[in-house]
């Protein structure tokens, strides 16, 4: 599957961003999906993950309450809607399909978008 992310740019604190990841290639809905982060300096980290029907979302503690996970599968495209965003969510952001069970490691996703720059400064 191709992965395609896009909707970063720069944003106030306080502001809202909403991400996408447009798969193509093969079957959308077999995936588990994810958004992950890095920002310079530091490693990748999990940001919030989506099971194949939606039934299921996690999400990290930071991002708990002001981020939203969803997914569309007859689009094929995955979102996250940032909400009330601080500048230590400045990262760029990727995008990342696994065919196994969900997992929070990073490392054990099979695909990966380009990843999108968000930026969180006044």
């Amino acid at each position: 599957v191709q992965l395609q992310a896009s909707g970063g740019g720069l944003v106030r604190p306080g502001g809202s961003l909403r991400l996408s990841c447009e798969a193509s290639g093969s079957i959308f809905s077999s995936y588990v999906m994810g958004w992950f982060r890095q920002a310079p300096g530091k490693e990748r980290e999990f940001v919030a993950i989506i099971g194949r029907s939606s039934t299921t979302t996690w999400y990290t503690d930071s991002a708990k309450g002001r981020f939203t996970i969803s997914r569309d599968n007859a689009k094929n495209t995955m979102y996250l809607q940032m909400n009330s965003l601080k500048p230590e969510d400045t990262a760029v952001y990727y995008c990342a399909a696994r065919l196994g069970p969900a997992t929070l490691r990073w490392d054990l996703y099979d695909y990966w978008g380009q990843g999108t720059l968000v930026t969180v400064s006044s």
